[in-house]
């Protein structure tokens, strides 16, 4: 079994992901902004080079990073500590890689796609043509791509790039730049008016079907490769509307259609086929069993009675 390190480990995939990876039998270590109390966790900020001089006393085999600013808006309103975050962060542990000589597991994100035409998303595509991205998030994650190859291609460090496609379920705490799902759950229970943009496509993924392809990675890891982890389930924004108003009995007056979302795109269908040929990945939750899951998590956690 191999010593981890989990960044991010009290987010919500970080949590999932070491419990899989401590489940599976592996020497589990984390990193995270919250005061915690744990014989393997260390509180630092990745931004912060000398806070992750005790995070990188000892060696570990593989690092997981998770550790990032998330969400489109909360990146137009945290711009600064986006940047810093993620961009800086993430140098900062592409240079401990250079000392230490992990193997590196980095976790971007779909939109660094943009608003590509394309029916369907391979991962040689923004290598392939120009791709403009629509927001301060997208950017910091495709910098952090673009860092990621100039290491590889400098330093031949052993790095595994993973784009995640609109990830959902229980664990996701409730806030303003959440997810679209927990938005929409959470506003639905609560009565809390929201808006839906028309002719907006997705892929949702339930949590379940995520985790256990990203610590995979640990199973087969190969240098050097970048792979879409998302579900099969192409449905619009409008759909996920109408199933969540139904699972939470939500009011459809508290919806607001709108045309269109500025600084957001339209659709993203990901090619899967490399994940589940190297990965294992088998996404099989569709939105009518992981929704029901994720409203009864969400009443639990709010003490929402029917």
């Amino acid at each position: 079994m191999a010593k981890i390190l989990v960044t991010g480990s009290k987010g919500t995939l970080g949590t999932r992901l070491v419990e899989v990876l401590q489940y599976r039998g592996h020497e589990v270590w984390e990193v995270d902004l919250q005061h915690h109390l744990g014989e393997r966790y260390i509180r630092a900020d990745i931004s912060e080079y000398r806070q992750l001089e005790r995070v990188f006393e000892q060696d570990y085999d593989f690092v997981f990073h998770l550790a990032a600013e998330f969400g489109r808006i909360n990146g137009e309103h945290y711009y600064d500590t986006l940047w810093k975050t993620n961009v800086i962060g993430t140098r900062n542990i592409l240079e401990w890689q250079l000392k230490n000589g992990f193997k590196l597991i980095f976790t971007s994100s779909s939109e660094i796609y943009g608003e590509a035409p394309e029916p369907l998303l391979t991962e040689d595509l923004p290598l392939k043509k120009t791709i403009i991205q629509h927001n301060d998030y997208a950017l910091t994650k495709w910098v952090n791509e673009v860092q990621v190859l100039n290491f590889e291609k400098r330093f031949e460090s052993p790095i595994v790039r993973l784009r995640l496609f609109n990830a959902y379920g229980p664990g996701e705490y409730y806030h303003s730049y959440r997810s679209v799902v927990c938005l929409f759950i959470y506003r639905a229970l609560m009565g809390i008016p929201y808006e839906v943009f028309e002719g907006y496509y997705r892929v949702f993924m339930y949590v379940d079907d995520l985790i256990p392809t990203i610590a995979n990675v640990a199973k087969n890891f190969i240098p050097g490769v970048v792979y879409n982890i998302g579900g099969t389930e192409y449905r619009s924004v409008k759909d996920l509307s109408e199933l969540v108003l139904k699972y939470t009995n939500g009011n459809p007056k508290l919806v607001q259609y709108l045309p269109e979302d500025k600084h957001n795109t339209v659709s993203k269908r990901p090619d899967i086929s490399k994940a589940k040929a190297d990965l294992a990945h088998d996404p099989k939750v569709l939105l009518e069993e992981g929704l029901p899951k994720t409203v009864e998590w969400m009443k639990k956690v709010y003490s929402i009675s029917d």
